[in-house]
């Protein structure tokens, strides 16, 4: 009983699969590199759409034109759009 619920707990956490690639280490290495390209590249799309959406909203306020902090995002938007362009500040 003991011997056959202790089979079901190792089958369940998957040790054999996981021993099974840690004696392939080509496999292993083949997996973390696709999991750290999946992540990077996550990553960078996921900073595009956050830095994209602060600026979108940073024009909106721009607009606004708010007395002071107006022209402090203009200049910010300024300089992030002439960075866009390749262009030196």
């Amino acid at each position: 009983m003991r011997l056959s619920k202790i089979a079901t707990n190792m089958e369940r956490t998957q040790i054999a699969e996981y021993v099974d690639l840690l004696n392939h280490p080509i496999r292993l290495l083949w997996r973390n590199l696709l999991a750290g390209l999946a992540k990077g590249i996550g990553l960078a799309i996921g900073f595009t759409f956050f830095a994209a959406t602060i600026l979108y909203l940073l024009q909106a306020l721009g607009a606004l034109n708010l007395p002071i902090i107006g022209d402090y995002i203009a200049d910010i938007v300024r300089i992030v759009q002439i960075q866009l362009e390749g262009k030196m500040y």
